[in-house]
């Protein structure tokens, strides 16, 4: 199976469309959606060492690996960000056809048809080659909801993979009022709180966002609690 990439970048793909590819320094960033559910499935590279991660394994395998073994000839790591399964229905078989080590955080882990290698916390940090990812629990759409957060050399742009706990719009689904509260007090305190305007939100459905576009609106997701 080959799979093209698409260029220029726009952040909007869709079941069944090219994966796109985003240049940035140092690294490369591509963008897949898979499946009914519109999961969007991240392979970082690092140009550099041709080192990669991978984030959610999330369904059709075939094509996943496909675009692995095609674009990233180290492939590092698979994070998964959440214990729903249209994240990670992919995982067991990517893993099987790669070899690659995984990760996810403690309270999601037993949930993954993979035990994770690698158990991740708030704080902790990922590199894959000259690129380092910080980790950042989310708490709400699930007990152990993580981010990950890549910063360009030298201070550049900030891009920022969400997993379901950030959309454009608003945050990810929660069950409870309680998990709604914790989940946008996360969110406020260590995304808003922390980066700015210009970074690139990367959700686990749909499309790209900024956080410049969704700052303002902040106080209407409280208020309408959700």
């Amino acid at each position: 199976m080959v799979i093209t990439l698409d260029q220029p970048y726009t952040g909007h793909v869709s079941p069944g469309s090219n994966p796109q590819v985003r240049l940035i320094p140092g690294g490369r960033i591509i963008k897949m959606s898979v499946a009914a559910g519109d999961n969007n499935v991240y392979l970082i590279e690092c140009t550099a060492t041709g080192q990669a991660l991978l984030i959610d394994a999330a369904n059709e395998p075939e094509r996943v690996t496909a675009l692995v073994k095609q674009e990233a000839s180290d492939l590092r790591l698979v994070v998964t960000t959440h214990q729903h399964i249209d994240h990670w229905w992919a995982l067991k078989d990517v893993v099987a056809a790669t070899g690659t080590l995984t990760a996810a955080h403690p309270l999601d882990a037993d949930a993954l048809p993979v035990t994770p290698d690698r158990l991740l916390v708030d704080g902790d940090t990922i590199t894959i080659g000259a690129l380092t990812f910080e980790v950042i629990h989310l708490r709400g759409h699930t007990p152990g909801s993580l981010a990950l957060a890549l910063t360009e050399p030298d201070g550049g742009r900030t891009h920022l993979f969400t997993g379901d706990s950030l959309f454009p719009g608003g945050i990810g689904k929660t069950a409870e009022p309680e998990n709604f509260a914790t989940l946008i007090a996360d969110v406020e305190t260590k995304i808003f709180d922390r980066y700015p305007d210009s970074t690139v939100v990367y959700p686990g459905h749909g499309d790209d966002t900024t956080l410049g576009v969704d700052r303002p609106h902040l106080a209407e997701w409280r208020e309408r609690g959700w």
